[in-house]
């Protein structure tokens, strides 16, 4: 192969692509584009009920606290608005935030995967060092019809997750990522 050169790449499209992720262009030289795929829109609805959930038995804390134990109940009213701001906060902002950033692309050679918030982090994993393709569905996560794949891997760095496809996708997910690492038959380790 000549020097320079870069074969032509195709990708396992497992679900619709968006205009924007479409055209997206290739990253500059040694940058890592992008993954081209977003999870579901409805694990916006998923984030933020755990996010509230999770307010709700801190909020619900405090009102026990400040019926069974009002030591100065204009602190524990303060400390309760402060709780619902935040957590108000918290169930608007993040989950339109991570789903602004997660994303995830299966190409033939690599699975990639950027995730987090505040924290952001982008993974590639080879095809070749892939050892378990593993999907999860919690009680939410069945409500909500999401489902997470793990891609398990010979890496220190550890698996690489994908939260919030739909059933559909992730079945396919798994089903091209089986068919891929069974078809390389190499030793993933």
């Amino acid at each position: 192969m000549p020097r320079g050169y870069a074969a032509p790449r195709t990708c396992v499209i497992l679900g619709p692509v968006s205009t924007a992720d479409a055209q997206a262009s290739p990253a500059p030289a040694g940058q890592l584009r992008p993954p081209r795929h977003r999870v579901s829109p409805r694990a916006i609805r998923y984030w933020t009920a755990r996010a509230a959930a999770g307010w709700a038995v801190l909020a619900v804390a405090q009102v026990v606290w400040l019926i069974s134990a009002p030591v100065d109940p204009g602190w524990q009213f303060v400390a309760l608005a402060v709780t619902a701001l935040a957590g108000a906060a918290h169930a608007l902002v993040m989950p339109r935030w991570r789903y602004a950033v997660h994303r995830w692309e299966a190409a033939p050679e690599a699975v990639y995967t950027q995730s987090g918030w505040f924290d952001q982090e982008r993974r590639v994993a080879p095809v070749s060092r892939i050892q378990t393709v593993d999907t999860q569905r919690g009680p939410l996560e069945q409500l909500f019809g999401l489902t997470s794949v793990t891609v398990t891997t010979a890496s220190a760095a550890g698996a690489l997750e994908i939260r919030g496809l739909d059933r559909a996708v992730a079945d396919r997910l798994v089903d091209a990522l089986t068919a891929t690492t069974v078809r390389d038959a190499e030793d993933a380790t």
